[in-house]
């Protein structure tokens, strides 16, 4: 799993569509993820640390969480299935550990509002998430390239020994 950060709420330039960008710690990957008005709302307003006059549904989970004296450990996105992404919230209350199913935007929205980590699977980190540094990723490509076209066997001998 790698840990991501929310990095933003940006619209499709053709459909008009929310998209909540997470970015890892690197800023090497970002994975765009659709979502509706209202959760886009939700994740803006909790980047932007305001409070509303009564609790939202977001808000409302947070408050039901402290009430029962549960922690939401990490938040967990972990499919992505015909175009759809599947997360869970990892939850402990004491000794009791639960994993409750959500949409990644509402998993998002309460870990923002909890401080909570958000972790993405590789493989869905491999299928939907879109390169955001290219440059850099060319620069490690040709330096690995640089690495093997300079090896020599001695020098892995040398490393690691021989079997005779």
């Amino acid at each position: 799993m790698i840990e991501m950060r929310v990095a933003g709420i940006a619209l499709d330039a053709i459909t008009r569509s929310p998209i909540v960008l997470l970015k890892d710690s690197t800023e090497r990957r970002a994975l765009p993820i659709y979502i509706g008005q209202e959760q886009a709302k939700a994740i803006m307003s909790a980047l932007e640390n305001q409070k509303p006059p009564r609790p939202l549904t977001h808000d409302l989970i947070v408050n039901v969480l402290e009430a029962w004296n549960m922690t939401l450990e990490k938040v967990i996105i972990h499919s992505l299935q015909k175009d759809t992404f599947y997360a869970a919230l990892i939850l402990r209350h004491g000794e009791n550990k639960k994993e409750i199913d959500a949409r990644p935007s509402d998993a998002i929205a309460v870990a923002l509002r909890t401080n909570t980590p958000i972790w993405v699977m590789e493989e869905v980190i491999a299928d939907a998430s879109i390169p955001v540094d290219r440059d850099a990723d060319e620069a490690e490509q040709e330096a690995f390239r640089e690495f093997l076209t300079n090896l020599r066997p001695e020098d892995l001998i040398k490393r690691f020994g021989s079997d005779s």
